[in-house]
């Protein structure tokens, strides 16, 4: 078996917008290494069906279905349930997927990229004498609060002693499995693991850019190996995958080109979220009652629960999309405010753009980041109550389109826009610079 070709082991986290992240990364880092590297992705077959079904055929990568934890002929379950099992099936459903790739291809692996979630990669990476980078498929901000576990749950006070966050940070901020009542529950479990075993890590890959946290990230470089911020990946990208001219199946770019500039209320709350039907309907009412501009991207579950006539009332003014295509929307010169879940790749997207946020949160790392939107970086707000009433979804928009305080939200993430497109500029920005240190990394066969 031999060991002078590129063997890369990808294993994903396959819940969320974990998976394609790591995909994404594989084909920013392919045109530096050498044309015959091997790429083995394992994931589960559901996962694998999804991201790959959406990429071009990529030769470069072999896919492999690991055991999602289903025992044959039972129901596959959703949501929580099927985390569990997948989280329970760890590590030796990759342990012997890993086995049949380098026997499959000759070639023994040289380096693991994982989710960061995928702690008990470092146990493979050592054995293997190779090198482990963690991939940290969300923000700077929330990997910290990670890091800070044993502290956050000793005291209430300790909050005000993490560097990089504001005053304003409330336990009710943190993402549930660190103040989870018991860490032993097994998606605790595998993030305080995380926790405790990421110092191991070669490197920690993060989609976000030093500019954005400063204080956050050079706490992190004390406690980590290396830290490298190389994102925004969305505007990174070396083959332009993000913006696609022909996604426009909808119509909604045409649309959006014959309306104001900065006039159209944005609304999407990602693939995985589903509104509540009262807060749809609080929506719609708010959006009617101020006849704001909008374009909103809804399934046909929550459709069926707009009050009656609303799509008739409104068609002059709002479009409704099943699916958005979110990057070609934010690019656009007409969005003036996007109303988001605040899952991490959302917020990056909308910063990369310019575009100001109406912050409502359901779940994991989505309080936190809300909380960074408004008090931190200041270029958002959340919503009153933590949930869409006529009322509070009124005021937000009424933020952004008729006072003072709109404009300064507005200002300051154009500003960040301009330190994230500063960290990817060719000649010496910060993500390029961190990102060349990446490949030299991976090129790496064994560790000295």
């Amino acid at each position: 078996m031999t060991t002078s070709q590129l063997h890369i082991a990808l294993l994903a986290f396959p819940f969320g917008s974990h998976a394609a992240p790591l995909l994404t990364l594989v084909q920013e880092i392919t045109p530096f290494l050498p044309s015959n590297t091997i790429f083995s992705f394992f994931n589960t077959s559901n996962s694998n069906t999804s991201i790959f079904s959406k990429t071009p055929n990529q030769e470069n990568i072999k896919i492999y279905n690991i055991w999602d934890g289903v025992k044959q002929g039972n129901d596959t379950p959703i949501g929580r349930e099927a985390i569990e099992l997948f989280i329970q099936s760890t590590p030796t459903n990759f342990e012997k997927s890993m086995k049949e790739a380098e026997e499959e291809t000759g070639v023994k692996f040289s380096c693991i990229i994982s989710d960061a979630f995928l702690w008990f990669s470092s146990e493979f990476a050592n054995k293997m004498n190779i090198p482990w980078i963690a991939f940290w498929t969300a923000g700077s901000c929330s990997l910290s609060i990670h890091l800070y576990t044993d502290l956050i749950r000793s005291n209430d006070e300790t909050l005000l002693k993490i560097p990089g966050f504001s005053s304003t940070l409330k336990m009710s901020d943190m993402p549930p499995e660190v103040i989870a009542e018991s860490l032993n529950g097994p998606m605790p479990s595998m993030l305080y693991n995380m926790a405790l075993n990421l110092h191991k890590a070669n490197a920690v890959v993060l989609n976000s850019f030093e500019e954005l946290d400063p204080i956050i990230n050079k706490d992190l470089k004390s406690k980590l190996q290396k830290v490298l911020n190389i994102g925004p990946l969305v505007i990174l990208s070396s083959n332009n995958v993000f913006l696609d001219a022909n996604s426009d199946e909808s119509g909604c770019i045409h649309w959006l080109d014959n309306q104001k500039e900065r006039s159209v209320v944005y609304l999407s709350f990602g693939t995985v979220t589903t509104l509540p039907p009262n807060e749809i309907i609080a929506i719609a009412e708010a959006l009617e009652d101020k006849k704001m501009t909008f374009i909103w991207s809804l399934r046909d579950n929550g459709v069926k629960i707009l009050p009656k006539g609303f799509l008739e009332r409104t068609k002059e003014y709002g479009k409704i999309i099943s699916w958005a295509p979110q990057l070609e929307i934010l690019a656009h010169r007409s969005v003036g405010v996007f109303v988001t879940h605040c899952g991490w790749n959302s917020i990056l997207e909308g910063i990369s753009y310019g575009v100001p946020m109406i912050c409502r949160p359901f779940f994991g790392d989505q309080k936190l980041n809300s909380r960074m939107v408004e008090s931190v970086w200041e270029i958002g707000l959340q919503i009153e109550g933590g949930n869409f009433t006529k009322s509070g979804t009124i005021s937000a928009l009424s933020t952004f389109f008729n006072e003072e305080k709109g404009k300064v939200l507005r200002k300051n993430v154009e500003g960040l826009k301009e330190k994230a497109l500063e960290a990817v500029k060719l000649d010496n920005g910060s993500s390029i610079e961190n990102f060349k240190v990446l490949v030299e990394l991976v090129k790496c066969h064994k560790l000295t």
